[in-house]
């Protein structure tokens, strides 16, 4: 069992102390779903990067916003959840904030073809 109150307070702490503003606390990686608190200072940002097959962002401390696109964008404030659309995004901290990344791997990933 995991208590997400203290995941949340490590992964916040882990980012006072990063030069960057972001910390991370890995709560479980298995072969279809990972698990990861991340903790951000506020202002701090996580640059645009590609969407997993599936994923969820819920906001366990703080506000954050999630940037999707041109013209998408959802305020999450503590206890709220947003699926993260299958495309490219950002997000970055409103306030001093902590939330649980929940990924759902492809278990059949392609190869390309040659």
């Amino acid at each position: 069992m995991i208590d997400l109150g203290e995941a949340a307070e490590e992964a916040i702490e882990a980012a006072r102390a990063s030069k960057h503003g972001k910390g991370t606390r890995v709560l479980w990686t298995g072969s279809h779903q990972r698990l990861v608190v991340v903790g951000l200072t506020a202002g701090a940002k996580l640059a645009e990067h590609a969407s997993p097959p599936a994923a969820s962002l819920q906001v366990l401390a703080g506000t954050v916003r999630l940037y999707a696109g041109e013209e998408a964008e959802w305020v999450v404030n503590q206890g709220e959840v947003v699926a993260i659309p299958p495309e490219r995004h950002a997000v970055d901290a409103v306030t001093e904030s902590a939330f649980l990344l929940t990924v759902s791997l492809d278990p059949h990933p392609r190869t390309p073809s040659t």
